[in-house]
């Protein structure tokens, strides 16, 4: 099994930025794809951004690119979001998530294990 712990999410003001981390631990070797998704009050669960662990290529949705990043440690063996030019309908709880498996896959389902969350609230 795989454990996903998320850290970074907090109050900012719109503008602003925040950068989440999510450490894995357990049985990390099976791991081939990390990304996050988001889910605002009232909304489904919708993605963010992948990475390829090994290889490190990246995909981010078309509508956070150029304010949202997506990158790796290594040594310390934990992913992160840079967030940046936040707006309030940044707001909502973001998911961490892995699978085993290489190709970068934007679906919920297509993602094995899942951390709890961490909430990120943008105001105006």
């Amino acid at each position: 099994q795989v454990q996903l712990a998320e850290s970074g999410g907090g109050l900012v003001q719109a503008g602003g930025s925040l950068r989440l981390s999510c450490a894995a631990s357990g049985r990390t070797f099976s791991v081939d794809t990390m990304g996050w998704f988001r889910q605002a009050p009232g909304k489904e669960r919708e993605f963010v951004a992948a990475l390829n662990w090994n290889s490190g290529s990246s995909f981010t949705t078309d509508s956070l690119k150029g304010r949202f990043t997506i990158s790796r440690d290594n040594s310390k063996n934990t992913m992160s979001l840079q967030m940046n030019s936040l707006k309030p309908e940044d707001t909502g709880v973001y998911y961490c998530a892995a699978r085993v498996g290489f190709r970068i896959v934007t679906r919920e389902r297509n993602y094995d294990y899942w951390g709890q969350g961490t909430q990120v609230t943008v105001s105006s």
